[in-house]
Formats: C-alpha cells, structure tokens, sequence
C-alpha cells in the first residue's frame, strides 16, 4: 500500500507538472503576441493574430496540435524577425540619405554663388565709397541704404539659388539610386536572390571556361508548392531552398536561377569533389520545408535533381550554355 501510495503521488506530482509546464508554454505563446515589437501595421498586426489563433489551437490540448505548434511558433518567430529586418533595413537607409541629403544642402550654402557675385558686391562697394565722398554727404543715407538693401537681396537670391541647386541634386541623387536598386533588382531573382538567367549567361560568357565546375539543379515541387499552397508560399519554399543551397556551397560560389525550378551554380573546385558535393545537396536538400499558409505551417517538398557540367580550357560559352539547355530540359 506504501508503494502504491508513493507511485500515485508521484504520478500526481508529474501531471501537476505536466500542466504547469503546459501552462507555460500557451503563457509565453500569449506573451510574445502581445508584447511584439510594434512595427508597420500589416506586419505587427497579422503576426499577433497568428499567434493569438496558435494560442487558441494550443489550449484546446489536441496533442497533434501541440506537436505541430513547435514548428509553427518558430516559422512565425522566423518570419517576424526577417520582416523586421528588412523593415529596420530601410529606415536605416531613409536616415542615411535623409543626413546626407541635409548636409549636402548645408555644404551647397555655405559656398560662394561664383563671379556674378563678387560683380555685384564690387558694385557696392564702389557705392559705398561714393557715399563717403564730401560731396555725396546729403546723399549718403540713401546711398548706404540702397547698398544695404541690394547687399540683403542678393544674400537671399544666392541662398535660394543655392537651395534650390541642392534640391535638385538631392532628387537626382535619389533617382540614380532608385534607378540602381532597380537595375539590381532587375539582375536577380527576387525570391531566391540569386542572379537571373541573363546574368547567369553573361557571367559564363565573361568567365574563362576552365575555370570553374557547374553545378545544374532540377528543383521539382517549386510550382505544385505554389498551386497547392498560394504564391507566397511557393516564393517561401524558394528562398527557402536558396538559403540551405548558399550555406552548403563555398562562399566564393555564384547562384543562377535558370528557370521556375532550375538553378544554376558556378563553383571553383574540380568535378570529382563537385560530384561528392552533388551528392550531399541531393540527399541533404531534398524533402519537405516549413513554410508559413495563413500563420498555419505547411509542409511541401523538394525532389533534387544534380548534375556536374566540368568546362574545359577555350571552350566557347555556346557549347557550355548549350549543355546547360540539354541536362535542365531533359529534367522530368
């Protein structure tokens, strides 16, 4: 009966565990949405309300709802900290331009208009050595108040000529920018970041042949994850397998996206350490990925196809793009 005893108490102690700790857990769930960092209003707002839907599923102690919730609490924990980085990203960069563009202004001001200038200010001087003549004595007033007058007038042209000069080069500053952030968007793949296929070719073209290893990749599901599941999470599967495929290659390699589910990747090392590499991307990046549906986490996956394209010495571009044409095609 000791024993007994001892055992259902024991038993009790680790149920009232079991529900602190259950506790707990839908506590910290409710804190986090509450206490999120306020940012931009469509992303603060729907990240809360995922949480607070995740806390609700949580409490209603469906097991398969607590084990799925481990994955989804860290996609929206995830998915919160990149929206606010890039969020903090750009005031970082309205600031930086906003102080550029004030101190350039202050710069412009503070420098002489140019020879017109110095002609109108030799100008009154001159009046104003006519004003100190004897004879010019009933006239002086007048003349020291004309000159004051046109020196104060062309103080106020001269700032706003030099305001309006700086205005103009701030907005022309801005539009080369844009117009660079543009063109570089333009060069890449929005979801993956990697170049797009004209970049992709015009680097092999620019590159000796001989000098580097193809990696060609058939990523299948891509498309039927975007059907499935909606368009942003078919971009969040890309970026996805993006960043698995950047951090398994060297740093020094270049990414291509080919097509809707080919990838391109020039890599310095031989083929035979690149086969081995082909290998471990295959078997390590094939698979399902978390990704984020309505702050509810789904799972589409990945079939990986690789092959190892070696240049050689004077090879013309053609021929190496042309071999690319004829393993991505023949791809299922």
């Amino acid at each position: 009966m000791i024993s007994i005893q001892s055992s259902l108490t024991d038993l009790e102690r680790r149920h009232q565990l079991r529900a602190d700790v259950f506790d707990c857990y839908l506590l910290a769930i409710k804190n986090i949405a509450h206490y999120a960092v306020e940012l931009d209003e469509e992303i603060t707002s729907p990240h809360r309300k995922y949480l607070k839907d995740l806390a609700a599923e949580v409490a209603g102690d469906k097991p398969d709802a607590l084990l799925a919730s481990r994955a989804t609490l860290r996609g929206l924990l995830r998915d919160y900290r990149d929206r606010a980085a890039q969020y903090l990203g750009r005031l970082r960069d309205e600031l930086a331009g906003t102080a550029r563009a004030l101190e350039e202004i202050l710069d412009t001001l503070s420098q002489s208009d140019g020879d017109h200038e110095i002609t109108l200010r030799g100008a009154l001087a001159k009046l104003r050595e006519a004003a100190a003549l004897p004879s010019g004595a009933a006239i002086a007033p007048l003349v020291h108040a004309a000159a004051n007058g046109i020196e104060q007038s062309v103080e106020q042209l001269r700032k706003q000529h030099q305001l309006t000069i700086s205005q103009f080069m701030v907005e022309i500053r801005m539009l080369h920018k844009r117009i660079d952030s543009l063109e570089a968007a333009a060069a890449t793949d929005e979801c993956t970041r990697f170049d797009n296929r004209e970049e992709t070719i015009e680097r092999i073209r620019s590159t000796p042949a001989g000098t580097y290893t193809l990696f060609l990749i058939g990523a299948r599901g891509l498309r039927r994850a975007e059907v499935q599941f909606g368009k942003e999470v078919g971009e969040e599967l890309a970026g996805a397998f993006a960043k698995r495929l950047r951090n398994s290659l060297p740093p020094n390699s270049t990414f291509g996206r080919w097509g809707a589910e080919e990838f391109v990747v020039m890599l310095s090392m031989k083929k035979a350490e690149a086969i081995a590499s082909g290998k471990w991307v295959t078997e390590h990046l094939s698979g399902s990925y978390a990704c984020l549906k309505d702050g509810k986490t789904v799972r589409p996956a990945l079939q990986l196809t690789v092959g190892v394209v070696d240049t050689v010495a004077n090879e013309k571009p053609e021929r190496i793009l042309e071999r690319i044409g004829v393993f991505l095609v023949s791809q299922p």
